[in-house]
């Protein structure tokens, strides 16, 4: 178990690691057969008895072991009690950026590219959870989406918005512009959020562009959007989350087109 929090490991096995009783509760209340394994001390047990009730309901036996032994197998230096075994599960970027032909087309989408940060990465996918999104495109650059500090930051987001993961770049936004969506770039360099707000932008159907941590977007990039977009800084702060901001752009999003019905 241990093993899978390198990245080869999770390639070869096809396999990942979930720690914490809020991860696992999830798993077990939406992808139950994704759980290979389930472990728990004794202790977690029974302080989350709703977790061990719901593992019974879906066939999954419980395997009681120690904190120490727990501890060696998870990632985190305390996993609460709880870890899990799962199957990886991505979603193919096809049923991501439907046309509309079968299926509702998607209206908000987060692409992810070359974010390194693995709670970066697991924040914005709780955020475009959160926001109502219909997916995230994590393309080749980025973090891998089973990094268990990945899975940790998304708090179980994972097992409710669909991810496609290892998308070049030029594909995702190819097919985004296909399924009827703009394409909004969050960079420095942008125009003021509020602008787009105010002109309508925001109600249209979106796929926001989110790049590195360090450096942002290449201008390249840039060139292949609709717009580029700023979140303003009011305060003293010399610069904001790359997290923090596409929360803010995605929620900008979702209440534009909820707005606008």
């Amino acid at each position: 178990m241990a093993k899978l929090a390198k990245r080869d490991a999770r390639s070869e096995t096809g396999l990942f690691l979930l720690e914490g009783p809020q991860a696992v509760a999830e798993a077990l209340s939406f992808r139950p057969e994704l759980v290979v394994e389930l472990f728990a001390t004794p202790t977690a047990a029974d302080r989350y008895g709703d977790i061990t009730r719901a593992a019974d309901d879906a066939g999954i036996e419980v395997e009681f072991v120690t904190e120490q032994v727990l501890a060696s197998m998870a990632d985190t230096v305390t996993p609460q009690g709880i870890a899990a075994v799962c199957r990886q599960f991505p979603t193919s970027i096809k049923d991501i950026l439907r046309d509309g032909t079968d299926g509702e087309a998607p209206r908000l989408i987060a692409i992810l590219e070359e974010v390194r940060d693995p709670g970066n990465a697991g924040t914005i996918v709780r955020a475009a959870d959160a926001a109502g999104a219909d997916g995230v495109i994590f393309t080749g650059r980025s973090v891998d989406l089973y990094n268990p500090k990945v899975v940790r930051a998304s708090t179980g987001s994972i097992f409710h918005v669909p991810v496609a993961v290892g998308i070049d770049l030029e594909v995702a936004l190819q097919r985004a512009r296909l399924a009827g969506l703009q394409i909004l770039a969050a960079d420095v360099k942008g125009d003021d959020l509020l602008q787009a707000r105010e002109d309508g932008t925001l109600a249209k159907p979106t796929a926001w562009l989110f790049g590195n941590e360090a450096r942002g977007l290449l201008d390249e990039q840039l060139d292949q959007v609709d717009r580029v977009l700023t979140v303003p800084i009011y305060g003293r702060a010399e610069s904001m989350n790359l997290a923090t901001a596409a929360s803010v752009c995605l929620y900008e999003s979702a209440f534009s087109q909820r707005a606008q019905g």
